[in-house]
């Protein structure tokens, strides 16, 4: 059975940073997609990042080029989202998803379908 784990989340004042960890288990094979989405009060649910630690393929929403960076700890099989110069308009929920065939890369949006493991979500706060 396949696990997805979402940690890190807090408050936070604008300018700071946070780390979300994303621990994943169950998996059959070494490589998989991980994609991290974010969900606001009142939006739809946004993809913001993905890698493949197939290709370590990255994707990063237009919005968080530059602040946020992904990245990869193979032998954790734990993905982190580090989270830099925050916005308020960062405040959201992020939830992180797993799949062993989803696509990622730098000229693609993420799509949520495509994820078939999903964590309980991690709160966002950015305070200003």
């Amino acid at each position: 059975e396949v696990h997805v784990v979402e940690s890190g989340g807090g408050l936070v004042q604008a300018g700071g940073s946070l780390r979300l960890s994303c621990a994943v288990s169950g998996f059959s094979v070494d490589d998989y997609i991980i994609g991290w989405f974010r969900q606001a009060p009142g939006k739809e649910r946004e993809g913001v990042s993905c890698f493949d630690t197939s290709d370590n393929n990255t994707y990063y929403l237009d919005s968080v080029k530059g602040r946020f960076t992904i990245s990869s700890d193979s032998a954790k099989k734990t993905v982190y989202l580090q989270m830099d110069s925050l916005k308020p308009e960062d405040t959201a929920a992020y939830y992180c998803a797993a799949d062993l065939s989803a696509y990622c890369s730098a000229d693609y949006s993420l799509r949520e379908w495509e994820y078939d493991f999903w964590g309980q979500g991690t709160q966002v706060t950015v305070s200003s």
